[in-house]
């Protein structure tokens, strides 16, 4: 399965996105911020970092980049899409998800291994994972405070539209311990975690049984393989 991964300027996670896909066994296909082609991929990566130095808000600028209109169209036929960190930024940017992300609470960037209940299993990126699991998951962010108005929280407990939820510290300030989202069809996913640092031992966040073992983000990945396969 060919998965794109877009690279904006002031991308910085592109290529541990790509190789994420590989190791899941994919083929990582990269995408130019400039283009409107994608290549005819089946599912498309908007990975982490500083999308166009993250001026007037983060994300807001490279929501109108040409390939986004593109991934837009497609994503709204069912294309999957997975946002990280800055790409969940762009996601709701784009109001291919909903609310907004601010500045962490306390004012600071973070950097820590964060833990995550998943909250839902329905998506083209979630669908390995056990409904209630606890992940371990890189978190790095200045400004990953989810917030929405009061209806749009309603609508997200109601409709079951929660992917991950913060466990035991709620690192940014995020309404309702929100650390990640989906869209009503399932194919849309965007989170501030990164599972593309947690997809290979040695390299991972540190876990009970061995430093640097942590491999929970891989399952991203190898679902969105296995929803294309079983699509």
């Amino acid at each position: 399965m060919k998965i794109g991964v877009v690279t904006f300027p002031g991308t910085l996670d592109d290529r541990d996105a790509q190789r994420a896909v590989r190791l899941a066994g994919g083929t990582p296909v990269p995408l130019w911020h400039a283009d409107t082609n994608l290549h005819e991929v089946d599912a498309v990566v908007l990975p982490g970092g500083f999308s166009y130095g993250d001026y007037l808000r983060c994300g807001a600028i490279a929501a109108q980049a040409p390939v986004m209109q593109t991934i837009i169209e497609k994503a709204n036929q069912g294309l999957p899409v997975l946002g990280i960190c800055n790409g969940f930024q762009v996601l709701v940017e784009s109001h291919l998800l909903p609310g907004g992300l601010i500045r962490n609470e306390n004012q600071h960037f973070i950097c820590r291994d964060q833990i995550l209940e998943v909250e839902n299993t329905s998506t083209a990126w979630t669908n390995q994972f056990e409904l209630g699991q606890h992940i371990t998951i890189p978190l790095k962010n200045g400004e990953g405070g989810y917030i929405a108005d009061s209806e749009t929280l309603k609508r997200l407990e109601g409709e079951n539209l929660i992917t991950f939820r913060y466990v035991d510290v709620n690192p940014n300030g995020s309404m309702n311990n929100i650390a990640g989202l989906r869209n009503e069809r399932g194919n849309v996913v965007g989170l501030m975690p990164h599972p593309e640092h947690a997809v290979e031992a040695g390299f991972g966040p540190d876990m009970p049984a061995a430093m640097r073992s942590g491999v929970d983000g891989l399952k991203f990945f190898t679902s969105v393989i296995h929803s294309l396969v079983n699509a």
